[in-house]
């Protein structure tokens, strides 16, 4: 795969290259209408939604408490108490968009689960392992960045769990 470098680029996009993470950047037209952003993603690159998968943020009660985040596939959905287990919580809801973006320092729809303000918990669920690359928002709606799932899970610090339903 090849390493794309260049001027513009995300947090994303420095932390991988940082990182000597390789990927391939796909830049799309974001149409502002769209009702999903990753499945506009899928739809825009030719990709099979199971591929492209959307950055999400839990708030976690008990057990460790705060944020933490959830990686899935377009076409699924975050089984919460999945994302709770796996990260030893007691409960998991999802983070208000405002809080999300405070928090990772991206935009709603352009959130990637790479190169956040601050490292939070992350959880890839476990269909990844099934690709050889999987795609994530690469910091801004209209961006997308392919990688191999072991090198999603390096560069963030994650664990693969069964946390999609």
């Amino acid at each position: 795969m090849a390493r794309r470098h260049g001027g513009g680029g995300t947090p994303a996009t420095v932390a991988l290259d940082a990182a000597d993470v390789r990927y391939v950047l796909h830049a799309y037209e974001h149409d502002p209408a769209a009702a999903s952003y990753g499945m506009e993603a899928a739809e825009a690159l030719g990709v099979e939604p199971g591929r492209v998968f959307k950055t999400l943020l839990v708030d976690l009660e008990g057990g460790p408490g705060g944020c933490a985040v959830g990686i899935v596939p377009v076409d699924r959905q975050l089984d919460l108490k999945a994302i709770a287990a796996a990260l030893g919580a007691k409960r998991a809801g999802m983070a208000e968009p405002r809080a999300a973006e405070r928090l990772t320092g991206y935009v709603v729809g352009g959130i990637s689960p790479i190169g956040q303000k601050r490292r939070l918990p992350t959880v890839l669920d476990d269909a990844a392992a099934a690709h050889e690359t999987v795609l994530v928002s690469g910091g801004r709606r209209g961006l997308d960045l392919e990688l191999a799932p072991e090198d999603l899970l390096a560069v963030t610090g994650g664990v693969l769990a069964t946390i999609a339903r």
